[in-house]
């Protein structure tokens, strides 16, 4: 497969489950909405826009998979998402979900 059609294939995937791959990113350490933009873009090659960003996190936070504080940094307050235990098992079951189907036992 061309690097081209992978990368493409890639931004498919994020821009159809984005919420999967915010919970993923802020997995790995809690994360502000512009660092994850800025994640987002370096890691899947894709631009996140504000409209599509914050509406998610919101939702993701009013189903209990995220927690946020506001926190102040050098003189300007963000609001830090954090993933929580319900939202680490979503994900977990995203992982199994998909590894079923790609070694086909959804079909037997």
């Amino acid at each position: 497969m061309s690097e081209t059609a992978k990368q493409r294939l890639v931004q498919r995937i994020v821009r159809n489950l984005l919420d999967i791959q915010i919970l993923r990113l802020i997995r790995i350490e809690p994360m502000w909405g512009y660092r994850l933009k800025k994640q987002a873009e370096a890691k899947f090659g894709i631009k996140l826009r504000h409209g599509a960003l914050y509406p998610s996190l919101n939702a993701l936070e009013q189903e209990g998979f995220l927690t946020s504080q506001r926190q102040q940094h050098g003189g300007r307050t963000r609001k830090t998402y954090t993933i929580t235990k319900k939202g680490k098992r979503y994900v977990d079951a995203y992982h199994k979900i998909l590894k079923d189907q790609i070694e086909g036992k959804d079909l037997k």
